[in-house]
């Protein structure tokens, strides 16, 4: 149990939260790239990536585990990205402080997803088998991440270059 919830349902949640965080994010990304800022749904964004962390480390574990270093490392950046928003208005260095930290987190969720989905939806645990508690292996979990990770760099260079807020409400 945690939570009051049965494990399965926990974990339900726990998806479904992240989900929310990537939908939200990805929207938030697309809009930042037109210099949109979106303020309802970047909230959604931080605040749904935020406690996917969270919710992460509330799962029964006994040793440290990769997902948890991701935990921490999505916690701080998310913290600074907040920070950059809601307390400096992202003003100055602010700006690209924003975009790398909370894209940065985005990129992580959907790292995740896709080792998830990889040990999880048969199909492509065919396609890169793996013995748990090990991750997913083999070169077309390799090409997919390669190709996630390319592209958020290129989103976030992207980003980076043509986002120019306007004032922040």
């Amino acid at each position: 149990m945690v939570l009051g919830m049965s494990l399965a349902t926990f974990t339900l949640v726990h998806v479904v939260i992240s989900l929310i965080a990537i939908v939200a994010g990805l929207f938030v990304m697309f809009g930042l790239l037109g210099s949109k800022q979106m303020p309802g749904l970047t909230a959604i964004f931080l605040l749904f990536t935020i406690l996917t962390s969270v919710t992460g480390f509330l799962f029964p574990f006994k040793e440290l585990l990769p997902s948890h270093i991701f935990g921490v490392i999505s916690l701080v950046l998310l913290a600074a990205a907040c920070i950059a928003l809601y307390v400096m208005r992202l003003a100055g260095a602010w700006r690209p402080i924003y975009v790398v930290t909370a894209m940065t987190s985005l990129y992580l969720n959907v790292f995740v997803l896709v080792v998830q989905s990889f040990l999880k939806i048969p199909p492509l645990q065919a396609l890169a088998p793996s013995v748990p508690p090990a991750p997913p292996s083999g070169p077309v979990f390799a090409v997919v991440q390669g190709i996630v990770l390319v592209f958020f760099v290129v989103v976030i260079i992207g980003i980076w270059r043509r986002f120019r807020p306007m004032a922040f409400a």
